[in-house]
């Protein structure tokens, strides 16, 4: 963001601070506690959301090398992502074109060519395929070029591999382009300079809960000075946080105790970073926690109403990466913290089809989660 914004974000908090106000929305709001463990409701979100929009598949220092390769999941699709000879990368369907075996088992490596497991069919990482047993004899007269892995949207900016799986071609025209899903927020991306950070620590692990419970779960701070008591509540204030839709994203800004003293400092000392946690959720599953000197990056994976895969990984600049002491202990705090939002949002999963509530209740310092749940829904309604 730029030099404006981070000051007048600042003198926002410390006017709400000063007023004993938390940063309030219009109205109480509501949203159904179905949407949260619907089938059917997911297969049209997998559809009409995580097909059709740019996801943040990897960090570039995860594929940083030719012949680097990924083995991932997105829209509920097998992925294969590589780094070719000439330095680009590239998205396939982790599917052999033969019979339809899961190409590569690995979860990451470096190789310049991909066998399959079956019959031998083998590719490049540029996708082509380049030999397969006795394919003259057997499958004449089908050419070698139509057969190549099947090519996913690919795109690096800001420091990621973005992917969108628009896997039929005639559905192109209702996927967004990777510039307009990333235009109100674009700014305040590129100042982070993610381009020259590496993930220094990473780990991943499976929730049972609806991937919008876990998103909800970071941009509210309501729940801080209960749910975190025991670890980071005494570093912020109390339910006082703020937040600003850009487009489909939301930028939150949670106010440590520490923030209260700029009053008496000369402005030009103001640093958000230093004062504040800086959270970009960047719809529909990656959150940005801008921490002092790191950033970390929670990147979710839905895999069926009530189960999400997250993959929590530390960036930090490249130039410090000998540091490993600080950013582990780092890293495990941004862990701890999280788990216990996650722990809550399994509990919140376990009781949703008991008949308690029939909608879910947000108070109007939760307007954030009302923001987020209205984009689900109006993507949801766009034609198929």
């Amino acid at each position: 963001m730029d030099r404006d914004t981070e000051l007048a974000l600042i003198d926002e908090l410390l006017a709400l601070k000063q007023a004993k106000t938390p940063f309030l929305d219009a109205g109480v709001t509501h949203n159904p506690v179905s949407t949260y463990y619907c089938p059917d409701r997911f297969q049209t979100e997998q559809s009409r959301i995580f097909r059709r929009l740019p996801l943040i598949i990897a960090h570039t220092s995860e594929i940083s090398a030719p012949g680097d390769f990924l083995r991932r999941d997105v829209g509920g699709l097998p992925l294969l992502l590589t780094r070719d000879q000439s330095g680009e990368a590239h998205a396939f369907l982790n599917v052999c074109r033969h019979r339809g075996t899961r190409l590569v088992d690995a979860e990451a490596g470096c190789k310049q060519r991909f066998t399959c497991p079956y019959h031998g069919w083998t590719y490049a990482n540029t996708g082509d395929l380049i030999a397969a047993p006795h394919f003259e004899a057997g499958f004449a007269p089908m050419d070698k070029t139509d057969l190549g892995l099947k090519r996913l949207t690919c795109t690096e900016r800001f420091g990621f591999v973005w992917v969108t799986a628009d896997t039929e071609m005639a559905d192109t025209e209702n996927c967004a382009d990777l510039e307009t899903h990333l235009r109100d927020v674009a700014t305040d991306l590129a100042a982070l300079s993610m381009e020259d950070m590496t993930v220094c620590q990473q780990d991943s692990s499976v929730y049972t809960a609806n991937w919008k419970l876990l998103v909800e779960g970071g941009i509210e701070a309501y729940h801080f000075k209960v749910a975190h008591g025991s670890t980071i509540a005494p570093y912020f204030e109390d339910n006082l946080s703020s937040y600003t839709q850009l487009g489909p994203h939301i930028r939150s800004i949670l106010m440590r105790t520490s923030m209260a003293t700029l009053a008496s400092e000369p402005r030009d000392r103001w640093r958000l970073r230093d004062h504040g946690q800086l959270l970009y959720s960047l719809f529909p599953t990656t959150a940005l926690l801008v921490q002092q000197d790191h950033i970390a990056w929670i990147n979710q994976e839905p895999l069926g109403a009530a189960q999400t895969r997250v993959r929590l990984s530390t960036l930090v600049p490249k130039r410090e990466t000998a540091n490993t002491a600080h950013w582990q202990r780092n890293h495990e705090i941004t862990r701890t913290t999280l788990a216990e939002d996650f722990a809550l949002g399994e509990s919140i999963q376990a009781g949703l089809t008991a008949g308690a509530n029939r909608a879910m209740t947000f108070g109007r310092f939760e307007g954030a989660l009302h923001a987020f749940n209205r984009t689900v829904e109006t993507l949801l309604a766009k034609t198929p």
